[in-house]
C-alpha cells in the first residue's frame, strides 16, 4: 500500500524557541494552508510539539476533526547550547560531515536517526495519508536521507510554511516539494 505522507514545515513564526508562536502572517498562511491541504485525504496528523507548528495544523485539524498528536522526534535539530556568531557556516559544515556535534548539540546523523525512525513507524501504519508537521532544519535532514542532492542550500532556499510530498510505495521512496509560495 502507497502511503503519502506531506512533510510540511510551521508558518512563519516570531522566534525559534520552543514556545515561539506563529505572526500574524503565519496565522493566515495556516489557514491558507488548512483550505490547501482539504483535498489530500489526510486522516492522521503528528506534530512537533513546539507551539508554531501545532499552531500552524491546527486550522486543518480543527476544519476536519483530526487529534493533532505530537512526538518529540520531530523537534527542531539542535545544532548547539552555545551561541554561535558564525551559526550558519557551522550548519553547513553539519552537512558535509554527518558525524560532527557541536558542544550541547546533536549530529545531523543522531537528527536523521530520530525522524527516519519515525517515518519507519509511520510507514507501517494503516493511514495512507499522513500530515508530518515539523521545522526547517530537521525536514532537511529527512529530505537529505530520501534524497543525496537535498542539502544546504536547499534548505536556504525552503519557504515558511513548505511542504513536500514523500511516497512510499513497496518500499521505494519518492520526494517531491509540492508547495508553491
Amino acid at each position: 500500500m502507497e502511503k503519502a505522507i506531506y512533510i510540511i514545515r510551521h508558518c512563519e513564526a516570531i522566534g525559534q524557541g520552543r514556545e515561539a508562536s506563529l505572526t500574524e502572517n503565519g496565522f493566515r498562511q495556516a489557514k491558507i494552508l488548512s483550505e490547501w491541504l482539504v483535498n489530500k485525504r489526510i486522516s492522521r496528523i503528528i506534530s512537533s510539539p513546539y507551539l508554531r507548528a501545532v499552531q500552524t495544523i491546527a486550522p486543518f485539524s480543527e476544519n476536519n476533526n483530526i487529534e493533532i498528536e505530537t512526538d518529540n522526534r520531530l523537534i527542531e535539530r539542535i545544532l548547539s547550547t552555545q551561541d554561535f556568531p558564525d551559526w550558519l557556516e557551522k550548519l553547513e559544515t553539519t552537512f558535509s560531515d554527518f558525524s560532527l556535534t557541536y558542544e550541547g548539540g546533536e549530529s545531523s546523523e543522531e537528527a536523521t536517526a530520530r525522524i527516519v525512525e519515525l517515518i519507519n513507524e509511520i510507514s507501517t501504519s494503516d493511514h495512507e495519508s499522513i500530515a508530518v508537521v515539523a521545522h526547517g532544519g530537521i525536514i532537511a535532514l529527512l529530505l537529505h536521507y530520501y534524497d543525496k542532492n537535498f542539502g544546504f542550500e536547499q534548505w536556504k532556499n525552503m519557504c515558511n510554511p513548505d511542504v513536500f510530498l514523500l511516497r512510499l510505495s513497496e518500499n521505494i521512496p519518492s520526494c517531491e516539494r509540492i508547495w508553491e509560495e
